[in-house]
């Protein structure tokens, strides 16, 4: 009785369980539009700007927002000049 309670309980996890949607943020770009819709909604990170992604998301269930993932771009170290 016991171990057939504990795989009726395995069997059923397994079976409930859902696998979850890859969010993809792309860490090139640094603003993303999450668009709201009713069988589900999207990610896209291909923006530049605020301003780009707002133009983009006019007259839409949308929104804009920083790309958390974003991977800015190493600056090269600036050279100190030392007076002697």
């Amino acid at each position: 009785m016991r171990l057939s309670a504990c795989t009726i309980l395995t069997i059923g996890t397994m079976l409930a369980a859902v696998p979850g949607r890859a969010r993809t943020y792309d860490p090139n770009y640094s603003v993303c539009l999450q668009t709201y819709a009713i069988g589900g909604g999207s990610i896209d990170c291909r923006f530049t700007s605020l301003a780009q992604c707002a133009a983009s998301a006019s007259g839409r269930a949308a929104q804009c927002y920083n790309n958390p993932y974003f991977a800015q771009r190493d600056r090269k170290p600036s050279r100190h000049r030392g007076v002697y």
